[in-house]
């Protein structure tokens, strides 16, 4: 997909989360898993990667025949930091994380949100989004080596042209 940079909206989109991964923590490498994520892989310069993420889009294209997108924003229910704090990845600068919803109050519960993604992206990464190049949905609980479930509903992107 590419949604040119101009034409980015909004992003709606629901979930329902039963319960939280207790052991995970998103800052850190070791337990960074979440129950539910909604990501938007973004084009951008990739002159501007640091040779650390130079190294791991080149490891990406090879393993995968992708290279690692410019920049991946991720909406995420966290277990303690509240909503509208950014959580950056611990292997990449490039994945930004942004808290939508935090802690057990609203567990188990159809969630609603609506989303600006150019200013959410401008919070995020402290620069202009590129083209919106793929959208995601995860749940993993591959670090914690847990297991978890969430459901997700309908996603929609809205333009603002």
């Amino acid at each position: 997909m590419r949604v040119n940079t101009h034409k980015l909206g909004k992003i709606k989109f629901s979930w329902m989360v039963p319960e939280l991964i207790q052991q995970a923590d998103m800052a850190l490498r070791e337990v960074d898993d979440s129950p539910v994520r909604v990501f938007l892989a973004f084009d951008g310069d990739r002159s501007r990667f640091s040779m650390k993420n130079s190294m791991l889009s080149e490891l990406s294209l090879a393993i995968t025949g992708e290279p690692l997108p410019y920049a991946t924003l991720m909406y995420v229910w966290c277990n303690t930091r509240p909503a509208g704090t950014v959580i950056i990845n611990p292997r990449t600068d490039r994945i930004r994380k942004l808290v939508v919803e935090s802690g057990p109050i609203r567990l188990s519960r159809w969630l609603d949100y609506e989303r600006n993604i150019r200013a959410d992206f401008e919070q995020a990464f402290g620069e202009a989004p590129g083209d919106l190049v793929g959208i995601g949905i995860m749940t993993d609980t591959d670090n914690t080596h847990t297991v978890t479930r969430a459901w997700y509903g309908q996603l929609d992107l809205t333009s603002d042209h």
